[in-house]
């Protein structure tokens, strides 16, 4: 097994809470091989309605992701953990090539190895289009900044 990346489970809230943020700050770097260190070697994923499934699958989607959905930034929010899961609500901010915005809402259900590595990872996500001056995430939270409900 890879080495550890704690908290590990079981969960209580602070070490929910780190996991969730942390999660939030590698995905905000846009770097499909750090975040993909997050994951286990054979984490599975289903993103909206792709089915993925190991490291190589995950930083070829997310490559694509981010060539696609420009100066994305993201914020998540702890909603329920027990135990090694732990369920997130999440928004992030974007653009097309051509300029339109979008905002993206949606949920994320969690399932964490020992440890302290994703194994599953579930996504729903709904997209939204705003206009940039709608736009209420300018980049990756500064240290200490706290959460802003999201609605």
């Amino acid at each position: 097994m890879t080495e550890a990346r704690p908290p590990l489970p079981p969960f209580d809230l602070a070490g929910a809470q780190a996991k969730v943020r942390a999660a939030e700050d590698v995905w905000n770097t846009r770097d499909p091989q750090r975040v993909a260190l997050a994951y286990t070697e054979d984490s599975v994923w289903r993103n909206r309605d792709l089915f993925l499934t190991g490291h190589d699958e995950i930083i070829r989607f997310l490559t694509d992701k981010w060539e696609h959905e420009l100066d994305y930034v993201l914020r998540k929010s702890l909603w329920s953990h027990d135990g090694n899961r732990i369920a997130v609500r999440f928004q992030y901010e974007w653009h097309d090539a051509e300029g339109r915005w979008f905002r993206s809402y949606g949920n994320e259900l969690w399932e964490f190895a020992d440890n302290g590595l994703m194994r599953r990872r579930e996504a729903s996500i709904n997209d939204v289009r705003i206009e940039e001056s709608e736009r209420r995430y300018f980049g990756p939270r500064a240290p200490g900044e706290q959460d802003i409900p999201l609605r």
